[in-house]
């Protein structure tokens, strides 16, 4: 946690996050544009697993402060909805165990582990983990 408010926490990101992250911010500024919005004749980007997951893990990292709003440019503090997106991801790896391609299997880990070490650092508590049967 920073010593006063006006400090942000330092955070490491590989290249490969910021330009996913750099990606759907450009895209969301394009869809908060009408005129830029997808045209009824234009084919669909076919569903993607992983940039599912990665928008996920962006809006997470939104809701930590980590990378400011794309549509607002404010910077945010929701860690407990910050956690249950992280935690949501780790359901989604769970649900998908043996479905995967180990290059996904492999990203959706790093993904995974680079998130709790946000939340970790930022939030100062426990690493987000799915809640256990019984507990």
């Amino acid at each position: 946690m920073p010593d006063t408010p006006e400090e942000k926490p330092k955070l490491i990101i590989d290249s490969d996050w910021k330009q996913q992250a750099e990606k759907e911010k450009e895209e969301l500024a394009e869809k908060s544009n009408p005129s830029q919005q997808h045209q009824p004749d234009e084919p669909l980007q076919a569903p993607d697993f992983l940039q599912h997951c990665a928008s996920l893990a962006t809006h997470a990292m939104i809701l930590l402060g980590a990378i400011p709003n794309p549509m607002t440019q404010q910077h945010e503090f929701d860690p407990m909805y910050a956690r249950y997106l992280i935690d949501t991801i780790g359901m989604l790896r769970d649900k998908t165990k043996g479905n995967l391609t180990p290059e996904e299997a492999k990203t959706l880990e790093s993904l995974l582990g680079e998130l709790r070490m946000a939340w970790l650092s930022i939030a100062g508590q426990q690493p987000p983990a799915a809640p256990r049967k019984g507990a």
